[in-house]
């Protein structure tokens, strides 16, 4: 299934006044801008003006691909949240306009997310283009568009690294340049207080006394986590733990965090976010933040199959095995384990046999239902399904070769890479964190989708899925804030599984 990904906006210059919209239809797998639209529409709010971009966006979509996926991308917070379902439509004008955005695409096949006004530049600009061709009293010309251009250019001072929709590296890359940058702000700011200060002129008014810079301590050294946990059953490592980011609102504070956003030049107001976190650690150490509860996910690896122990390929297009005799027991080992915990308030399984019994195991135990959920698949290992990695390299060794090499590489016969695992999982995540906020949810899946999840938390590049072990039955868990940060909890535990 194809995937896209929709930024929209809309603007009014008077809230009601002359109004305009824009969109933008994006590849997800590429990158690529494939549609733009945007449109004058006299007089109206800034919301409806939003609802009629993601209209636009969304339409523009399906005439791309009727059977794609969506993942909608806006900085307004009120449609976001309420086509996503968490909040209602009061206002008249917006009801049909949200009905029509429903009947676009079947729900299921559309995401929402909030994201800043500096992330939602592209679509910013189509906007603002049909308000000003409004203005000379004409409609927007997409072959005079410079919108696409404009946010490139406005986007260059911080340069992503390149990655499958939702991978943190290009986060965690900024966050590392706002640490630098505020920590050598806040040195400056400490120096700065401590050298003399020069006496004012006679004729001028008494100066106040400069205020005090600590010098910045440094962060606490902090321990690798191991990669893999021999918790006992009876712990629970899925509680949330609090968020490493606070705000410092002292004086130096906000003159480091000044300095910051300075030295990272055209790219500071993209940055804040990460200098205000950077700062604080620079500052004042690790502080915890109140962002609420996350959604957490514990992802449970399936148990044995006949081919487990064979180490065959066994991805979403072979012959979709059934538990063996140690599986089933794995399960309902997994199921008191998880019983003991308490913490597992909903259960979504892969529509794999060998994941849909191995849910049924765990919601019989625990008293709940299993929703299926279809991105949480294995990927699909084309010709090489039921082979061993010996009889693969044998029968097709450079295909292989570039399997391992590159991300982008198919399996021989037209299987899923993992770049298109990733944005699959990428997509499935973000749906399941806007549906799920502040609960715990299982989810029985897989070996690639469990190691795509904790890379893209921890940011690691592809090559790191094969650094990773992962065991049948076994337990690892991501928490999800509300500051888009993510937190690895546990991965690979088996402890449950031993006697």
């Amino acid at each position: 299934m194809r995937e896209f990904i929709v930024e929209a906006d809309g603007g009014s210059r008077g809230n009601p006044g002359p109004a305009g919209y824009g969109s933008v239809v994006i590849d997800a797998a590429t990158g690529e801008t494939l549609a733009e639209r945007a449109e004058y529409i006299g007089v109206a709010t800034n919301n409806v003006a939003e609802y009629r971009g993601l209209v636009a966006g969304l339409r523009a979509a399906h005439d791309l691909d009727p059977s794609a996926s969506v993942h909608v991308r806006m900085d307004s917070k009120l449609v976001v949240e309420q086509m996503s379902g968490r909040w209602k439509i009061k206002h008249p004008g917006m009801k049909p306009l949200a009905m029509e955005a429903a009947r676009v695409f079947p729900p299921d096949r559309v995401t929402y997310e909030w994201i800043p006004r500096e992330r939602n530049k592209h679509a910013d600009r189509l906007a603002n283009e049909a308000m000003d061709a409004g203005a000379r009293g004409e409609q927007w010309s997409a072959a005079e568009s410079v919108a696409e251009l404009e946010a490139k250019a406005a986007g260059s001072a911080l340069p992503e690294p390149s990655g499958p929709p939702g991978d943190a590296a290009a986060g965690a890359a900024r966050a590392r340049a706002a640490l630098a940058a505020a920590s050598a702000a806040a040195a400056s700011a400490a120096a700065s207080a401590t050298a003399p200060v020069a006496a004012a002129p006679a004729s001028s008014a008494s100066a106040a006394p400069a205020s005090s810079a600590a010098p910045a301590s440094s962060a606490p050294s902090v321990s690798p986590a191991p990669t893999s946990s021999a918790a006992p059953a009876s712990s629970a490592p899925f509680d949330s733990a609090a968020s490493a980011s606070s705000v410092v609102s002292s004086s130096s504070g906000r003159s480091a965090r000044r300095g910051a956003a300075e030295s990272l030049g055209g790219g500071a107001a993209k940055a804040d976010a990460d200098v205000r976190a950077a700062q604080s650690v620079a500052s004042s150490g690790w502080a915890p933040a109140d962002m609420g509860a996350p959604a957490t996910f514990v992802l449970l690896r399936h148990g044995e199959t006949p081919l487990t122990p064979q180490k065959r390929f066994s991805g979403s297009g072979g012959t979709d095995p059934s538990l063996s005799e140690v599986g089933l027991e794995q399960a309902r080992l997994v199921g008191e384990a998880l019983a003991r915990r308490g913490t597992v308030q909903e259960i979504l399984a892969s529509p794999l046999t060998r994941t849909r019994q191995t849910a049924a195991a765990v919601a019989e135990r625990l008293g709940l239902d299993v929703t299926v959920e279809d991105g949480l698949r294995e990927t699909d290992f084309g010709a090489w399904e039921g082979l061993t990695f010996g009889e693969v390299r044998e029968r097709y060794p450079d295909d292989l070769n570039r399997w391992l090499s590159d991300p982008d590489a198919e399996p021989t016969g037209g299987g899923e890479s993992f770049a298109a695992t990733a944005t699959r999982i990428a997509a499935t995540r973000d749906k399941l964190i806007a549906t799920y906020a502040g609960r715990t949810v299982l989810l029985v899946t897989h070996v690639t989708p469990i190691k795509t999840f904790v890379r893209l938390a921890l940011g690691a590049p592809p090559e790191s899925l094969f650094r990773m072990e992962l065991s049948a039955a076994s337990l690892s868990a991501v928490a999800y804030y509300a500051d888009g940060n993510a937190s690895v909890r546990l991965f690979n535990d088996t402890s449950h599984l031993r006697p």
